[in-house]
């Protein structure tokens, strides 16, 4: 009798538990939908600049991992853009393409697209640069000779390759952004009568700031605009074929009594870039600075970091902070190994630049062969590109190709770098693009994974990272 009541008694809680659940019924658990989008690169290759599918939401509640604060409310420079440096021996391979897998690099390269990486920077070689097949300027002569007037002047040595090249990437991306460098001046101007190394005579000076003047004229003349020049590749360095030694004092005279009001008497406005070499020498860039008459003329510094200490552009800037920084060159060797480079260059070229007030961050050498070529008698053997050409209808996208790609896929001309802290081994800089998207890329230089949050208006998501793995995340 006892177990039939019990038994009544729990029918009849059943039967209003349900009919409970019928008149209030439990609320639908909230949808969660995907705020931040997250490409991943990993050490090991598996991953390559891929969007990943998992939802990144962000949220109020707090946990111990991590922090990797992002604010908009302290900015600092503008991004002038992300890049590779065009040489002719660049320009030579991509032309070897046939034409359908020429179109479908540069779109990828260049273009707009979901698949394109947005390449927003340039870096070329006034004349030949040590990955050109060979040595030339836009003036050479037969030995004896000189050309005051620059009669002779003529961009016939780039009209093969790298301008026609130019014309199809200014098709694709107008609003690219182009630097001219020059390796060595005309031979006939330097004290040596030779490509590699020699100092440019003072007497020659005032002709030599006019070749300048030619070359950006007659680069408009073909439809290309150079928004700024370095007045010369590594200075320092006058052992390279081409090459030429230009000491600080040499080149804040030929600046300030030359190269300066040349531009200014032809109304030109692109832009002066000085000393263009490694980090261990601030003290050349910022001796240049502070003559002021040869800073009147001057835009900014450039740097490579194939020596030094990337926070040496900090320290010109505390020396000069009216005055823009630029990173222009370094290379990925042909021995490298895709990990290891692309943990260093992350944290060094695209990070550590950025966070060191730089415009630009831009890797050497877009595009070469499968023997690292082509390349001047005495120039680089070991720089890979970006990208190598195999053969008419194959190419390769190596390691630099998605170190810049991180920044350049989602950080466009115009964004402004802004707060974001360094927590541990996880690398990092932030930025807000023209369009108000956040971008947050991060390189986990530890030798472990690393599980942190990204912080943003108070609230928090998180996320992972293995070691040597890269992640750009995008709000």
């Amino acid at each position: 009798m006892k177990s039939l009541i019990l038994m009544f008694l729990f029918i009849a809680l059943n039967n209003c538990s349900k009919q409970n659940n019928e008149d209030n019924p439990l609320p639908e658990p909230p949808i969660v939908t995907n705020e931040v989008d997250f490409w991943l690169t990993k050490a090991d290759q598996s991953v390559k600049l891929q969007k990943q599918s998992g939802i990144l939401a962000f949220r109020d509640s707090y946990n111990n991992y991590p922090n990797i604060e992002v604010s908009d409310s302290q900015t600092y420079q503008t991004v002038d853009g992300f890049g590779f440096s065009l040489t002719g021996g660049s320009a030579k391979v991509i032309n070897s393409l046939n034409t359908s897998k020429k179109q479908a690099l540069l779109q990828e390269l260049f273009g707009t697209s979901n698949s394109s990486i947005a390449v927003s920077y340039l870096r070329i070689s006034i004349g030949a640069s040590d990955l050109d097949e060979s040595v030339f300027s836009y003036n050479d002569l037969p030995v004896g000779q000189t050309d005051l007037n620059l009669t002779q002047f003529s961009l016939a040595p780039d009209m093969t390759n790298l301008i026609p090249l130019l014309k199809e990437i200014l098709a694709i991306n107008p609003s690219i952004k182009i630097m001219g460098s020059p390796w060595s001046p005309p031979v006939w101007m330097k004290d040596n009568n030779s490509s590699i190394g020699g100092s440019l005579q003072p007497k020659y000076y005032g002709v030599y700031a006019q070749y300048f003047v030619k070359y950006i004229q007659k680069m408009k003349a073909e439809g290309i605009k150079i928004d700024a020049i370095t007045v010369q590749n590594e200075p320092l360095h006058p052992g390279n074929n081409p090459s030429l030694l230009m000491l600080a004092p040499q080149q804040a005279d030929f600046i300030k009594n030359h190269l300066g009001p040349a531009f200014q008497a032809a109304t030109i406005d692109t832009k002066i870039i000085i000393y263009d070499h490694n980090c261990d020498k601030p003290d050349y860039p910022i001796s240049v600075l502070n003559d002021a008459a040869a800073k009147s003329f001057i835009s900014g510094s450039a740097f490579h970091l194939y020596a030094g200490d990337i926070s040496a552009l900090t320290t010109v800037r505390n020396a000069h902070p009216d005055k823009d920084l630029y990173f222009t060159e370094q290379y990925t060797p042909s021995n490298g190994d895709f990990s290891g480079d692309l943990k260093w260059h992350l944290k060094n070229v695209v990070v550590g630049s950025m966070r060191n007030w730089s415009k630009t961050a831009l890797e050497w050498n877009l595009a070469n062969d499968a023997s690292f070529g082509p390349h001047t008698p005495g120039g680089c053997t070991t720089c890979k590109g970006g990208i190598t050409v195999n053969s008419s209808s194959s190419y390769t996208q190596n390691v630099g190709y998605y170190i810049i790609a991180h920044a350049s896929k989602f950080v466009p001309t115009g964004s402004v770098r802004i707060a974001s802290n360094t927590t541990g081994s996880l690398h990092n800089v932030a930025f807000k693009t023209p369009a108000g998207k956040k971008v947050l890329v991060v390189i986990n230089d530890g030798s472990t994974s690393e599980i942190f949050n990204i912080k943003y208006n108070e609230k928090w998501i998180t996320t992972s990272l293995d070691s040597g793995s890269a992640g750009t995340y995008v709000w």
